[in-house]
């Protein structure tokens, strides 16, 4: 674990259950709040995409991202199927909006 972690796991043990939940709920919300930001520029980005006459979909980009999240998910320790699951389903909900607005 990266001392980070490991700082939260020591300060989460020391918390009630409903501490547990509000702070599950605040992560929850950061989580929603980071899917709207995302959801906006893959917006901008598929506006972008529709002016220059691009392609809905750029298999190298997603590539990317994939290799990225795995990264991520390996620096912070979390099941890097769940991370790519999770960032396969944003690319596709994406992907499928930008096609729905063309």
């Amino acid at each position: 674990m990266t001392d980070d972690t490991t700082d939260t796991a020591e300060s989460v043990q020391e918390m009630s259950l409903d501490e547990l939940r509000e702070e599950i709920e605040d992560i929850d919300r950061g989580i929603v709040e980071l899917i709207a930001r995302r959801t906006y520029v893959a917006d901008t980005v598929a506006q972008v995409k529709d002016e220059k006459g691009l392609p809905t979909t750029d298999e190298s980009q997603e590539e990317r991202v994939m290799e990225r999240a795995e990264k991520n998910a390996a620096h912070f320790e979390v099941d890097s199927n769940l991370v790519k699951a999770i960032f396969r389903l944003l690319i596709e909900m994406n992907k499928a909006e930008q096609r729905q607005n063309r």
